[in-house]
């Protein structure tokens, strides 16, 4: 006798994955069960620039001119930079939902639908011949909720929960250095339009020089010495303005580039004022700046979150190598028919199986993993600890030079006043003793260029000073747009 049996089963799956893809839209990110999204700001720039709303980086055409606080506003929100870092605050956002779901229970259900074809040839006894057509069905649902995992679940959160912290600090000291760099740069930029504008006032006056000359030469009242030693200045002031020319294309290319925008976007900016004078902002003692940097400054708030989340890795690590208790249960059902014996009819059956109870899982032995696991975690914290020692070194040293540089750049500034207003009294006076005939045409020179350097000497204070101050608050941590001046 030989039995020949064929199974034909055809599966029945549901398009999970199809849809998973259609239906994973972006208001899928807008649930937050868990509560991790009052951790991510609404845009990159929110921290910085205010109210909190999304449209708080929404901008039309550039300003005709571009005020300071538009250009920053423009380099917080579109800088990659600070969008970099506002994505590694989502990033970590996530992670410590991940590790606040590690204290709810994991639920599976599964459904499976089978379309069964059995059919049975039994030689020489076709009385126990079958051929059995059946749906089959079968449903579970599965519960594994950890009890107790002394300590591995809290020490995740923990370290994920610091570095949250972290990225909210770093994204907080980007955005204090962007705010720096794009006012540094307008600053430059707007200093190099007012250098510019300088030359070709000086190209003018060389030319005024050059015209005085000639006639005091034509009539032969001054040597042709005066004439070819005015034409030579003026010579040299348009090839300094030509110079002037492209410094400034530079920097409101460099400027451009800060608010992510193309380098020959076309800006211009308002001219150069005496506006905001020197304050007593930061007139305090330099070591108690210094402390107060190493305490608040966010680059050192995030090393000591990357600190105390390495620190918690640790005991997250050694408690993966402990027991675990987990409460398990199980319900399944299913529709397999029956035969008492070869060629007896199916009969419907309905089966169905429960389960609870507690699963200990203790882990043994796993080559000394865990061991140099730990050790890595030991390793990494140390790392983390020698860079926060580092950070606070910079950013005392960088509260320090910046603090001299303020200090250096208020010296300049006032000095500046006083030689601009002597060079341009020292100017109108030779100009008309040249003029009545009485003063050489070296006097004049010699003063013109006196006041062109004085003029520029000016401009560059203004801005160094202005830009020197957002540095020096930068590097202590206390930049923001309150910190703009009102000119």
């Amino acid at each position: 006798m030989s039995v020949r049996t064929v199974s034909r089963t055809s599966m029945r799956r549901g398009g999970a994955l199809a849809l998973l893809l259609c239906c994973g839209s972006s208001a899928a990110w807008g649930f937050d069960p868990l509560l991790t999204g009052s951790a991510v700001p609404p845009t990159a720039a929110a921290n910085m620039l205010g109210d909190g709303s999304a449209d708080v980086c929404v901008f039309g055409a550039l300003p005709d001119p571009l005020p300071l606080q538009d250009a920053v506003e423009r380099a917080l929100c579109n800088n990659p930079r600070t969008r970099e870092a506002w994505g590694q605050v989502k990033l970590e956002a996530a992670r410590v939902g991940q590790g606040r779901a590690a204290y709810l229970p994991n639920i599976t259900g599964s459904w499976q639908g089978v379309r069964d074809d059995q059919k049975t040839d039994i030689d020489n006894l076709p009385q126990f011949n079958s051929n059995f057509r059946n749906f089959l069905r079968t449903e579970s649902v599965s519960l594994s909720w950890v009890l107790y995992d002394f300590g591995g679940r809290a020490a995740a959160l923990k370290s994920e929960t610091e570095l949250l912290a972290a990225a909210q600090a770093n994204q907080q000291a980007v955005l204090d250095m962007a705010f720096a760099k794009v006012a540094k740069d307008y600053y430059a930029a707007q200093a190099a339009q007012g250098a510019l504008a300088a030359a070709q006032q000086i190209e003018r006056t060389a030319n005024d020089s050059v015209q005085a000359a000639t006639a005091r030469t034509d009539k032969g009242i001054a040597p042709i010495t005066d004439q070819l030693q005015a034409q030579t200045q003026y010579a040299e002031a348009v090839v300094n303005l030509t110079k002037a020319q492209g410094d400034r294309q530079d920097a409101l290319g460099v400027l451009a580039n800060d608010m992510n925008l193309d380098p020959n976007a076309p800006i211009t900016l308002p001219d150069v004022g005496e506006g905001v004078m020197p304050d007593q902002a930061f007139n305090g003692s330099i070591a108690d700046l210094i402390d107060e940097a190493k305490r608040t400054h966010p680059s050192v708030r995030a090393a000591e979150a990357r600190v105390e989340a390495a620190l918690a890795k640790i005991k997250q690590t050694r408690a993966e190598g402990l027991p675990s208790v987990s409460l398990v249960a199980k319900y399944s059902r299913n529709n397999e028919p029956t035969s008492f014996e070869i060629g007896q009819p199916q009969l419907p059956t309905t089966g169905s199986e429960w389960y609870v109870g507690f699963q200990v899982t203790i882990p043994i032995f796993s080559g000394f993993l865990r061991t140099y696991q730990v050790r890595e975690q030991q390793a990494r914290a140390q790392l983390e600890s020698d860079a926060l020692d580092e950070t606070r070194q910079q950013v005392g040293l960088d509260v320090w030079t910046s603090y001299e540089a303020l200090q250096t750049a208020t010296h300049i500034l006032d000095n500046s006043a006083m030689l601009l207003d002597i060079s341009t009294r020292s100017y109108a006076a030779a100009q008309h003793r040249y003029t009545v005939g009485v003063g050489s045409i070296l006097e004049l020179l010699n003063a013109q260029s006196a006041l062109a350097g004085a003029k520029r000497q000016r401009i560059q204070a203004l801005t160094d000073w202005r830009s020197a101050r957002l540095q020096l608050a930068a590097r202590l941590g206390e930049i923001g747009m309150w910190s703009l001046p009102g000119d």
